[in-house]
């Protein structure tokens, strides 16, 4: 199969202005505040671009950030050091143009952005979400988030070595049979994209 897509770092080429997720904050903040907080090191983004147009087709970003314990779940809480805060990776943003519903970007994008964190070199516990909405939160919660105690629209996933299999199998009861994206890093066993007969290319 031909990818259709690629996920890649955003970069001046990419056209922002013509943005449309569905929310006016996200496209907003897609089209008039991203590049600046990727310059000024607050966030970096990621982009699934399809490759025939280059347009822009869903974004996410990701901050470096901490999570009270206080605020953790007693579940999860219980089996952490008892420091003052967890060091986690936020998913500040994240949204898929309309018009390209039922491609499975949502899902891709969300388990690109968690492989990302754990591949990374830097120590993160965690990865946490702010859910725009009760209907993100709920997308979030079914990729295994658990809201924070005193913020239900703050959902935090912890990142552990079976995270990358479990996201692969919950990925392919979202999406099903659709083609998606597919995360840059390589993984064992069947694959999120070759499980779901995937339509994107994999970034550098």
């Amino acid at each position: 199969m031909t990818a259709r897509f690629v996920i890649e770092p955003l970069a001046k080429a990419h056209k922002r202005s013509d943005f449309a997720c569905g929310s006016d904050r996200i496209d907003s903040y897609f089209r008039e505040t991203v590049s600046q907080d990727v310059k000024r090191k607050y966030a970096t983004c990621f982009v699934a671009k399809e490759i025939t147009t280059g347009r822009v087709a869903g974004f996410y970003t990701l901050s470096s950030s901490t999570v009270p314990l206080t605020e953790v779940p007693e579940a999860l809480a219980r089996k952490l050091p008892r420091y003052p805060s967890v060091p986690a990776v936020l998913i500040g943003w994240l949204g898929r143009h309309i018009d390209f519903a039922g491609h499975g970007l949502g899902e891709a994008l969300l388990v690109d952005a968690i492989k990302t964190v754990a591949a990374a070199s830097i120590g993160a516990h965690a990865v946490f979400a702010d859910a725009i909405d009760d209907k993100a939160a709920g997308f979030y919660a079914s990729f295994g988030f658990t809201p924070l105690i005193e913020r239900p629209l703050t959902l935090y996933l912890p990142v552990t070595a079976s995270l990358v299999a479990k996201l692969d199998l919950a990925a392919a009861a979202h999406t099903q049979s659709r083609a998606v994206a597919s995360s840059p890093q390589e993984r064992d066993g069947q694959s999120f994209v070759d499980s779901i007969a995937g339509d994107v290319d994999p970034r550098e």
